[in-house]
């Protein structure tokens, strides 16, 4: 079994839509009314943007998060503060061995920008 697609709701897909290209260099496969499906910029990965239904409150805070591994966290993080992205946490060591910055969507969906490496596949040390 592989995870292949993430759903992500949205208030504003075209908005989402312009932060995950424009900002995280998603690739646009496709979009239409209150939808657009995308691939991240390295794997097979895609994720979903969907218009949450009318008059419900999508799960924002649903204890999900998105996490982007990259290389070099320092120099993608720099790059996307020079986009006008802010952080909630700039990068940091974290205890269990992986280096993580902490950002939102704008639909406040939580992302980490982290490398683990190898460290992915370790218990956590301690």
């Amino acid at each position: 079994m592989r995870l292949n697609h993430l759903l992500l709701w949205s208030g504003d897909v075209a908005r989402s839509l312009d932060f995950y290209t424009g900002m995280l260099n998603f690739v646009r496969i496709e979009a239409g009314e209150g939808y657009a499906r995308l691939r991240a910029p390295d794997g097979e990965t895609t994720i979903g943007l969907h218009t949450a239904p009318e008059g419900q409150r999508p799960p924002w805070n649903d204890g999900v998060g998105l996490y982007l591994e990259v290389d070099d966290v320092d120099g993608v993080c720099r790059r996307l503060a020079e986009r006008g992205v802010t952080f909630d946490q700039p990068p940091e060591d974290m205890g269990w061995g992986w280096r993580h910055a902490y950002l939102r969507d704008p639909d406040g969906h939580r992302l980490s920008i982290y490398h683990a490496g190898e460290k992915r596949f370790l218990p956590t040390p301690g």
